[in-house]
């Protein structure tokens, strides 16, 4: 079988709900023909949807590798790489020697890489928030509620911050 053939069984294995076995295929695929930066992509968006981060950037950034000039493959790689920073980031927020400074500098990061990251808004609120910049935290939360409506920890977030910057105006 040719990769293309391949491809078609990672198609099959996508419309069967087995996202497993389309990545298996993919991967395939890419052995038989490993300069195909299509391949890559494709593989990487299907990793990305399996939560299986690492895979997925390794794929984009080869796909980019292959084709630097492929703005497709540049976004994807951009928003795939958010996404990892994002996740470091729930990391050291749950960890016990994670600091919040520490944590803001992958959520401005992932921001940079993908604008309409709600949950990287969210968590830098959440941040910002623990830092003590109440303005700055209002800001982010209302923007992951933009972004992402049905959020509904950056709606109470947001709530929540309202509340307190009108008591502070009071006092």
């Amino acid at each position: 079988m040719d990769g293309e053939g391949c491809i078609k069984k990672a198609y099959e294995c996508i419309l069967n709900g087995d996202f497993d076995g389309a990545i298996e295929w993919f991967l395939q695929a890419i052995q038989l023909e490993p300069r195909n930066a299509s391949f890559h992509y494709k593989c990487s968006v299907s990793c990305a949807r399996s939560g299986r981060w690492e895979l997925a950037l390794q794929h984009a950034a080869k796909a980019c590798e292959l084709k630097p000039d492929h703005e497709e493959y540049r976004y994807h790689l951009d928003v795939v790489e958010a996404r990892r920073l994002v996740s470091d980031a729930k990391l050291i927020m749950a960890s016990e020697s994670g600091s919040a400074s520490e944590a803001m500098e992958f959520l401005q990061e992932a921001r940079i890489l993908d604008p309409l990251q709600a949950e990287a808004c969210y968590l830098a609120a959440v941040c910002c928030m623990q830092l003590g910049r109440l303005q700055e935290a209002r800001l982010l939360a209302a923007e992951a509620c933009r972004l992402e409506p049905a959020m509904e920890e950056a709606r109470q977030l947001n709530r929540q911050l309202k509340r307190m910057l009108r008591r502070r105006g009071r006092d």
